[in-house]
């Protein structure tokens, strides 16, 4: 009986780690620039480098929205 036991909790752990295998891998969403989008990274033509729009809106002084950001960095 403990032989079936041990037979089907390595099942369940050896299924469980495949699924594990088969998803992405979170920060692995590059764009064609290699911004992380799901860390919050877009493209800034202006900047020439990924940027975070709240972080750049701060430092740039512009208004947190998506058109501030897409006009400021002329994307």
């Amino acid at each position: 009986m403990k032989l079936y036991i041990y037979l089907v909790l390595a099942t369940l752990v050896l299924t469980s780690c495949q699924k594990a295998n088969n998803e992405a891998l979170v920060g692995a969403d590059k764009d064609s620039h290699g911004c992380i989008g799901s860390a919050g990274y877009l493209w800034c033509a202006k900047e020439n480098q990924c940027a975070r729009p709240w972080e750049l809106a701060k430092d740039k002084q512009f208004e947190n929205s998506t058109e501030a950001f897409g006009k400021y960095c002329g994307n």
